[in-house]
Formats: C-alpha cells, sequence, structure tokens
C-alpha cells in the first residue's frame, strides 16, 4: 500500500536529511523528485521542514545539529515505546547517542548507534505518523543497512527489533532482508571493498522514480557525484547518488508488478 496512515513496530517509517546546506539541498531534491518544502516557523523547529509530493508528506530536511557530522539521509523505525527501545540498544551492546525526546505534539524520536557503528532512529507516532505515501515514484521504498560487521548487526538489531533475518544468496553476494512478522521491511549488505577506506557502517534510503536514466543525469547536471549511474537488482535498475552537499542515497525504478 503506497498511502499510509501509520505504522507498525519494527517498519522503517520516515527518513530525513541533515545536511549543511537547507536551502540548497530544497532546490536540489525538488528538482530531481519534484518535491516542495514546508519549512516549520517556529524557531525551536532548528530549521527543519518537511518534503511533501502530490500532498503527502514524503520525508524530512534539516541543518546538520552536530559539530563534525557529514550530511546524511537517516532513517528513523517505528516505535510503540522509544524508552524501552533505549533500554534494548544499551542491552545490546549500542549506545544511545539522543535521549527520547518529545517534539512538539508530533512524537517522540531518538537516535541510536548500533554495535557495527551505525546510526539509527526511533519514532513514537503522535500527530506525525511518518511518510504518508511510499513504494512508488517520489518516495522512499527501502532502506538497507551496509555493513562492516553482518553477524554483529544481525545480533543487534534482532535483540532491539522484532526483525528476522532471511539470508539468501544474490549475485554471489550474501544478502539479508529483514522480516517483521512474513513482510521484508529493509535489507542489509556487507560493505564492499569498492567504498573507501574508513566508510563506517550505515544505512542507505533509496527513492522511487518513474525514469532511473533520466533522474541520473538530472542529478548530475545539478552538481551531484554519480556513485553507480545504473545497475540491475530483483526489484529494478537503481543507482546510487552523493547530493552537493555529500548526502549519499540511491534511486531505482521498480519493475511492473502485475
Amino acid at each position: 500500500m503506497s498511502v499510509r496512515s501509520g505504522y507498525e513496530a519494527g517498519v522503517p517509517c520516515w527518513v530525513d536529511l541533515s545536511t549543511s546546506d537547507v536551502r540548497a539541498a530544497v532546490r536540489f531534491y525538488s528538482e530531481i523528485f519534484g518535491w516542495t518544502a514546508e519549512m516549520i516557523d517556529d524557531p525551536a523547529a532548528g530549521g527543519y521542514g518537511q518534503f511533501v509530493y502530490n500532498g503527502k508528506k514524503v520525508a524530512g530536511v534539516g541543518p546538520i545539529m552536530g559539530e563534525g557530522m557529514p550530511p546524511v539521509w537517516n532513517v528513523y523505525v517505528a516505535t510503540d515505546d522509544a524508552a524501552t527501545v533505549a533500554d534494548r540498544v544499551k542491552n545490546a551492546g549500542g549506545t544511545v547517542v539522543v535521549e527520547p525526546m518529545q517534539v512538539f505534539e508530533e512524537g517522540t524520536m531518538a537516535v541510536f548507534q548500533a554495535s557495527d557503528g551505525s546510526f539509527f532512529s526511533v519514532w513514537q507516532a503522535g500527530n506525525h505518523s511518518g511518510a504518508e505515501l511510499v513504494n512508488e515514484p517520489g518516495a522512499f521504498c527501502w532502506n538497507e543497512l551496509v555493513t562492516r560487521d553482518p553477524q554483529a548487526a544481525t545480533t543487534f538489531y534482532t535483540t532491539v527489533f522484532p526483525w528476522t533475518p532471511r539470508v539468501q544468496q544474490m549475485d554471489g553476494m550474501t544478502y539479508t532482508e529483514w522480516l517483521t512478522g512474513d513482510k521484508s521491511i529493509a535489507g542489509m549488505i556487507e560493505m564492499s571493498p569498492n567504498y573507501p577506506e574508513g566508510t563506517p557502517s550505515h544505512w542507505s534510503t533509496y527513492f522511487a522514480v518513474a525514469d532511473l536514466d533520466a533522474t541520473v543525469a538530472k542529478a548530475g547536471s545539478l552538481g551531484a557525484t554519480v556513485l553507480i549511474d545504473s545497475m540491475d537488482s530483483p526489484p529494478g535498475r537503481f543507482g546510487m547518488l552523493m547530493d552537493p552537499q555529500g548526502a549519499a542515497f540511491s534511486v531505482i525504478q521498480l519493475n511492473e508488478t502485475a
């Protein structure tokens, strides 16, 4: 289902961009995805805003809050109790980076670092339940953990969330799907040697697009770095980009299904 009004616990529900130049990022993503940005006027929001597509909230954007942190797309997993997740993170060997905090009447968020080094967030919904549109052009459709330690990541994330790993071989590599019940909700892959030395484990977000080649070309013309212009995968052809401020993300032209 593409239009959403809520998410089960354990399902990625929101993504947002932390960037060094919010105005430039808004221009860039508006050009390639057709998004508009609705910025929150309240100074307490810290310059945060939301991207909207066809009247639906699809992602967030705001300035980098931590000194020295790189521009990045952040992934939020839905939860019914952020405080309980924080306890699980500590017990599983992770770190609480931002303790559960209420965001106006919108909900409660927290930020963590997993034992494999990857950062992630949780969202306990209030008035804001998460992305209102997913899995179609103009919205995020997949989140994938790129990790240097799949074993540590598996132990950690299955302790923190109600996830079950389904491991499979794809084109000579091992790929893990995270399941909640029988639903595939995210993925994991071991970081390849092609990544620059020192690249930490991280979550990567995929956005669906109607035309991969046109999107990659447009992004390149706007100053993005094209890391992968086109690669085949079972769900469809995808590319990997780095926006002009340095945040990496992927775009995918999903295969048509009957």
